[in-house]
């Protein structure tokens, strides 16, 4: 089988795996008694190792292996969750991540983790392990303290009333047995020629898919002996070992009618694996097996509704389709010229239609920034334990939408902007109570659509950014001279930190203060087409405000005419347009103001700012203005007129025309003419 077609699917449904295994790692971490999300994290391990062993690697699939039995143990109620454990497993998450990184870079996903894997093996048979198994003192064995629900236990209770056998009976096939899920059938075929299967450890449907190993069990009621059931069941090929253990009423017992609560708690949160049918027969000849029989809920197809589609399909798809809108608006145009009623009604059916398509279109392109944004609790957890401090991530718009192309690259800039505010930002713990806050720092991550931008801001509580510190640092590396450094605003200072080297770290650590990290942000963001700011106010903490374009998209956009020229301003930006009277307008230190709803805001001149030749002749007591937003900021532009609303499709104006002030591209309009569009978010400081 060639594999290599299949390896970018299996480094991305990986990374989906890792990412509900952190996920639901630190769920467990503050809720350790709740055995559905073990029964999560055991899935996905499970699924990982499948997936690797398939892939031939075998390192990945050796990992989850053990793994997978320090889980079984866990969602069986025989091992409790400690911090030793929990930092078990998220070693073994991380190696397991460095594994899928190292084949994402072209390598063997080998590595050594014979430690982590020697850790999880002493978990297993070490003191960690709780017995809640009771021994039958009969045949001197243990049973596994399986969770049975309130039916099952019914049923071999009353079998064992009406005088038939109860066994716990555990089955294993071969190492090199190559059909395990035949001879599984097999077995069952003993079972149903003898009496009738109550529980089965997995489910029969994962036993027949060969989801298991190579050990299953069941609880099984017979009228036959244990000698002739165990020998039934010995004389299939391929079994490597069978036990059989008869159970009488004092050890059906360990498990208790509050274990039966607790099960069905898990039961109503979870995916079961079990459902359970009517109510409990007293004839135990009509008893059916009810582990693998799992109703398919009504009007829901099994199969998989997502398919995975190459990015470069998606950016012919993209392109194509701004070629047809172009061509739409032409169409409506000439529609309006030639004034056919025939002509009219098709070209609003073909704008209907390919206005549905355009919605289509766009959210193909268009991930959640909660795709990278997830994989931050678990970072910020990891390093405010190793520096000792209480922090709190509060992720706020986690469903802002981002181009793909722009998700995939924000990331890494992301990470160093977090981890230099846990650092720099937020104090250690007794620094904080001596400043009169909280011992435990907070840090807000939020994202939010402005315009045709997406902002995505940093926040902490902590110390601040010290002014003098950071000039004496630059002045000190010759980044700025001594007599620069008096004339720079604090934005000038606080972009320093970005400056190749800087660092104002007292000591060398492996968070940060090697000289290296902010640089490659700023770069890697202006190479996305964003830029990112700084505010900082010394003792009550920082913000790192990134801004990034929708670099591929389509979008509402109002047209307005400023003199001879045309622009466009995305709609999501705009508050309201408006016609004042001149009077209205306030000039304040030069500049220009206007009321809006009770508040004074700035009053722009496109004319003015853009360097516009103005109409001398033109003479009016009004003037019609825009009112545009940033985040909670206003501002109102003064245009010529409202030309209408429109879908345009955003161009890029090239790298030689790539930092023109306030102008974030540019869209072909249907006669043929360019039109600018505005960046709003550039006019308001």
């Amino acid at each position: 089988m060639e594999l290599n077609q299949y390896l970018s699917m299996f480094i991305e449904e990986s990374k989906e795996h890792l990412q509900a295994l952190n996920d639901n790692l630190m769920n467990l971490e503050q809720n350790p008694n709740d055995i559905a999300i073990v029964h999560n994290i055991f899935r996905s391990a499970h699924t990982l190792k499948g997936m690797s062993a398939t892939m031939g690697y075998e390192d990945i699939a050796s990992l989850t292996h053990q793994m997978e039995n320090v889980l079984d143990l866990l969602r069986n109620l025989k091992l409790q969750m400690d911090a030793v454990i929990f930092d078990c497993l998220f070693k073994s998450t991380d190696a397991l991540e460095a594994m899928v990184e190292d084949i994402v870079q072209g390598g063997t996903g080998r590595a050594d983790v014979s430690l982590i894997v020697t850790n999880l093996k002493a978990i297993v048979a070490g003191d960690h392990l709780k017995q809640t198994a009771s021994t039958v003192a009969v045949a001197k064995e243990t049973i596994p303290a399986t969770i049975i629900d309130e039916f099952q236990y019914s049923v071999m209770e009353q079998a064992l009333a009406s005088g038939h056998q109860v066994f716990y009976v555990e089955v294993a096939v071969r190492d090199d047995c190559v059909l395990k899920a035949a001879r599984a059938y097999m077995v069952f075929d003993v079972f149903e020629r003898n009496g009738e299967v109550v529980k089965s450890t997995p489910s029969v449907q994962e036993i027949e898919q060969e989801k298991f190993e190579k050990v299953f069990s069941v609880y099984f009621i017979s009228s036959i002996s244990q000698e002739i059931l165990e020998k039934s069941i010995s004389n299939v090929s391929e079994i490597e070992s069978v036990s059989v253990v008869p159970i009488d009423s004092e050890s059906l017992k360990m498990v208790t009618r509050e274990n039966f609560n607790a099960a069905n708690e898990i039961a109503a949160t979870a995916a079961p694996e079990n459902v359970s049918i009517a109510a409990p027969s007293p004839n135990t000849a009509a008893l059916k097996d009810t582990s693998g029989q799992q109703a398919a809920p009504a009007n829901v197809p099994v199969s998989n509704r997502t398919i995975r589609v190459d990015i470069e399909r998606l950016d012919s798809l993209m392109n194509l389709f701004s070629e047809l809108l172009i061509d739409r608006v032409r169409l409506e145009q000439l529609a309006s010229e030639i004034r056919r009623n025939d002509l009219i009604e098709t070209v609003e059916h073909i704008s209907r239609v390919s206005s549905d398509l355009q919605n289509i279109v766009l959210k193909l392109r268009m991930v959640p920034v909660d795709t990278v944004f997830n994989r931050f609790p678990r970072m910020i957890r990891d390093i405010a334990k190793s520096l000792d401090k209480k922090v709190d991530l509060v992720i706020t718009g986690a469903d802002t939408e981002l181009d793909r192309t722009v998700i995939d690259e924000i990331g890494d800039p992301l990470v160093h902007l977090l981890r230099n505010a846990v650092d720099h930002g937020v104090e250690p713990i007794t620094d904080r109570i001596a400043a009169g806050k909280t011992e435990t720092g907070t840090i807000n991550l939020r994202a939010f659509h402005s315009g045709n931008h997406v902002f995505i801001e940093i926040e902490e509580d902590g110390r601040g950014i010290n002014r003098e510190k950071v000039l004496k640092t630059a002045i000190k590396n010759g980044i700025v001279a001594a007599d620069q450094a008096s004339k720079m605003t604090d934005e000038d200072v606080y972009q320093l930190l970005f400056a190749s080297g800087f660092s104002t770290a007292d000591k060398i650590s492996d968070i940060s203060g090697r000289g290296v990290g902010l640089d490659v942000v700023k770069t890697k963001i202006h190479s996305l087409g964003g830029h990112v700011t700084i505010e900082s106010k010394l003792g009550a903490g920082t913000k790192f405000s990134v801004q990034l374009p929708l670099t591929l998209s389509i979008i509402s956009a109002m047209l307005l005419r400023v003199e001879n020229e045309k622009y466009a301003i995305p709609l999501s930006s705009i508050v309201e347009t408006a016609v004042i009277q001149n009077d209205k307008i306030r000039t304040i230190h030069g500049n220009l103001f206007v009321n809006f709803r009770s508040n004074v805001i700035p009053l722009i001149s496109l004319t003015k700012f853009f360097e516009i030749p103005a109409d001398p002749n033109f003479v009016s007591n009004e003037t019609e203005i825009v009112v545009i937003k940033k985040g909670e900021k206003l501002a109102a532009l003064i245009v010529n007129e409202f030309i209408g609303q429109q879908e345009i499709v955003l161009k890029t104006l090239g790298k030689y025309l790539a930092n023109v002030v306030a102008i974030s591209g540019a869209t072909i309009l249907g006669d043929g003419q360019v039109a600018l569009i505005i960046d709003t978010n550039a006019l308001i400081k």
